[in-house]
């Protein structure tokens, strides 16, 4: 009976051990580890930025919206970056809303400042994101 579960046990965490995640050991590898999340980081922003510049041209070409090229963009996004591309995907609509009542009511804002008074959407999208 031990002799099985002991077998049992052995099994389990051979078969589980490339699951974990391992640390790297030295300063090298750490160093690489960062980069390589930030270089991921980077992919990802720049995957968002250029989905929501996407968008903002289909809806400028009256194409229609909630298409399934649209949506499959959208879960492949968020199939890779996780629910905090949702997060920021939706900050930056806040954003654009918040720029565009600014601009409605006259407020000025830093956007303006690096835009001009004619700021597009994809422009403030450009500006956000950086």
């Amino acid at each position: 009976m031990l002799e099985t579960l002991f077998i049992a046990t052995l099994i389990f965490l051979f078969l589980n051990r490339s699951k974990r995640k391992r640390r790297p050991r030295s300063l090298d590898g750490e160093l690489k580890e960062l980069i390589a999340t930030d270089q991921e980081n980077k992919g990802i922003a720049f995957d968002i930025k250029n989905y929501l510049l996407w968008i903002i041209e289909c809806n400028n070409n009256d194409e229609e919206k909630f298409n399934d090229l649209q949506l499959s963009k959208a879960q492949e996004i968020i199939d890779r970056a996780g629910p905090a591309a949702f997060y920021w995907m939706s900050d930056i609509a806040a954003q654009l809303a918040l720029l565009s009542a600014a601009q409605i009511n006259g407020i000025p804002t830093n956007v303006n400042v690096e835009l001009g008074a004619s700021a597009t959407a994809g422009d403030v999208v450009r500006v956000v994101v950086k």
